[in-house]
């Protein structure tokens, strides 16, 4: 089901076809049995990475490389998604919201975007996906060259849980493997696809796989098989794969050591910054140690509290009495733990932790959505 969202007044948004255009297809559904249970209560997208929701990255990424007219895929969280996203404008783009009625393959959620591609060119981004230097180069390279579709490969030191591509010697993919069990290569496949229409033509001939979804893997076989013109980009920059909990760290990580410091309209009494610190609007610290690289959300109070590198703390949070460090915490949380420290750790929405320690103790936490957590 189609679900444009239009904007009225706004004529640099009026669609059109153009020899060259190439629009965006962002897929923000599925399951994500791995983040439970984080994602029994929310869309796994929309998880903050240094206090942005990933989707967003994945957005602003299609966005920059010039791509403006954007579909989103969305399915059981589709309204947390259309509210967090809005009709586009907030990121310079237009949305069309495409349900999906349940999970069938990241193949079946590109198909049923059909009619919004018509001919046009496009890219495929997975909403949970993360690249540091963004796609600019390879969209211009997949616009300036008359190529089927364009894959994005990446090495890794175990190709045995991610699909790969195998090249021939002119670096061109001839056989994609998902899983292998022995080697074959070390070139992962991205979560970023680049196509042309022929990629419908392909996906009617797959059939699905064993787990009951069609699989975006075969339906680029299809097109290998078939004679089209399938490239690859190797990508040297970061990439990461969010969909478990350690690779949200990772991402989160990763952004903070590029962030910028800076206090927005925030407040800061007997209290110590070290590094890059960033405060946005509203936030206090009282009496307080902060280390960066940090990000302490809107509305957000740290008083009496350790917060080390590595954390990002989204807005209207409460914490006292804490030690936190190389974690990620979500909004409306309340933290108040003396004598325990909380080390690479994930903290939900609206979650109460609580508790003393006769002794120092530290703290791996997963906690999901609306958890009250009191430890002895």
């Amino acid at each position: 089901m189609l679900l444009p969202c239009t904007i009225a007044g706004k004529a640099s948004f009026a669609r059109q076809t153009l020899d060259n255009e190439i629009k965006g297809v962002v897929l923000s559904g599925g399951k994500a049995t791995r983040l439970r249970p984080f994602s029994y209560t929310g869309a796994k997208q929309l998880v903050p990475i240094a206090n942005k929701p990933i989707l967003f990255y994945a957005i602003e990424a299609l966005v920059e490389a010039g791509v403006e007219d954007i579909a989103v895929i969305i399915g059981d969280t589709g309204p947390q998604v259309r509210e967090a996203l809005g009709d586009g404008a907030r990121f310079g783009a237009r949305f069309t919201y495409i349900e999906q009625d349940a999970p069938r393959g990241i193949a079946h959620a590109v198909k049923i975007a059909r009619d919004f591609v018509g001919e046009s060119r496009f890219v495929v981004f997975l909403g949970d996906n993360f690249l540091r230097g963004g796609i600019v180069p390879f969209v211009k390279a997949f616009r300036d060259s008359r190529a089927d579709a364009q894959l994005l490969l990446t090495p890794v030191a175990d190709a045995s849980q991610v699909g790969v591509a195998v090249l021939d010697g002119a670096g061109r993919p001839v056989r994609l493997v998902e899983k292998p069990k022995e080697f074959v290569s070390d070139l992962a496949i991205m979560g970023i696809y680049m196509f042309d229409s022929r990629f419908f033509e392909a996906v009617e001939q797959i059939l699905p796989s064993a787990r009951g979804e069609l699989e975006i893997t075969d339906a680029i076989q299809k097109l290998i098989d078939a004679g089209a013109d399938v490239r690859a980009e190797v990508v040297r920059d970061r990439w990461i794969d969010t969909g478990k909990f350690d690779d949200l760290l990772a991402a989160n990580r990763l952004v903070l050591e590029d962030i910028e410091p800076g206090v927005e309209d925030a407040t800061v009494e007997g209290s110590t910054l070290h590094g890059r610190v960033v405060l946005q609007k509203g936030a206090r610290v009282i009496n307080s140690v902060v280390h960066g690289p940090t990000i302490i959300g809107e509305n957000t109070q740290v008083v009496d509290s350790y917060v080390g590198p590595y954390t990002s703390i989204y807005h209207d949070c409460y914490l006292r009495n804490t030690e936190i460090e190389c974690s990620v915490v979500l909004e409306r949380s309340r933290i108040e733990s003396p004598g325990n420290r909380i080390h690479e750790s994930l903290i939900g929405r609206d979650v109460d932790l609580s508790g003393e320690a006769a002794k120092p103790r530290a703290f791996r936490l997963i906690l999901g959505d609306y958890s009250k957590v009191r430890v002895p």
